[in-house]
């Protein structure tokens, strides 16, 4: 009844089998040469994370004019900074030190870089805060602005003339018909303020203290005359006159000058 046990035969002779044990860990297969097992939750398996890249600067803003720009878009510059306060002077359509000042003053006020150089940003802020200028604010008459009207000027024809604006008004009840540059006499030769009346047209005078021409001259008190000066139109207020009232554009007097009758008033006031 009973059955033999199954041998294994090798060196040294049979020997018994062995059984495989009926309990105990499965049989993994090992790793091929040079793998690695990464243990349950390592993150060693997944790909590096790619940092994203900074976005990039924004362009800046595009210069459109700068010291030494010249032309009609400088001049429109200065007319809009006038009408805000920015620029004191006459618009010249040349972008100088002048000008650069007021841009960067402008900027300070708005929050923007003070580069004193008009860039499309600024020029943009400046557009929506002004109107487009008229003619008359892109080519005034005269250097500085012209004088609130002393109120002797008001009624009638007066030649009405400011000291502090150093412009001369021609009005006919209250209204300026033509206004002007004009420059007085200097500390020891001062031109007298009050009202006076012309009393003498000289289309071609010629000073007989001076030897000098005094060409359209409006005489209105002793031997002081509004008159045109042609130092005054070549060298601006660097010069004085002996007390006249020089005026710079000739064909402004003579223009004047054809339209004053005698006895029509002149008020030289401050």
């Amino acid at each position: 009844g009973c059955k033999a046990r199954a041998t294994e035969t090798g060196a040294g002779g049979p020997r018994p089998a062995t059984a495989a044990p009926a309990h105990g860990p499965a049989w993994t297969p090992p790793a091929p040469s040079g793998a690695t097992t990464a243990p349950a939750g390592s993150t060693a398996s997944r790909p590096p994370a790619v940092p994203t890249p900074p976005k990039p600067a924004p362009p800046a803003p595009r210069v459109l004019m700068a010291s030494g720009s010249e032309g009609a878009q400088v001049r429109e510059l200065q007319a809009r900074l006038r009408q805000i306060g920015h620029f004191g002077r006459t618009p010249t359509g040349h972008y100088g030190s002048v000008t650069a000042a007021a841009v960067a003053s402008f900027q300070g006020r708005r929050a923007l870089p003070r580069t004193g150089t008009a860039d499309t940003v600024t020029w943009g802020r400046l557009l929506g805060m002004t109107r487009e200028p008229t003619g008359a604010e892109l080519r005034p008459p005269t250097a500085a602005p012209v004088a609130a009207p002393d109120p002797r000027c008001m009624t009638g024809r007066v030649l009405c003339i400011s000291k502090t604006s150093r412009t001369l008004s021609w009005m006919i009840d209250g209204r300026v018909l033509s206004a002007m540059d004009v420059r007085f006499g200097s500390q020891y030769t001062p031109t007298r303020e009050g009202t006076f009346s012309v009393y003498w047209k000289s289309r071609h005078h010629v000073s007989t203290l001076y030897d000098s021409p005094m060409p359209y001259a409006l005489f209105f008190s002793g031997g002081q005359a509004v008159h045109y000066s042609s130092d005054f139109a070549a060298r601006g207020y660097g010069g004085a006159s002996h007390g006249c009232v020089n005026v710079r554009d000739e064909g402004k007097i003579a223009s004047v000058f054809a339209q004053v009758r005698d006895g029509d008033k002149v008020v030289v006031h401050r």
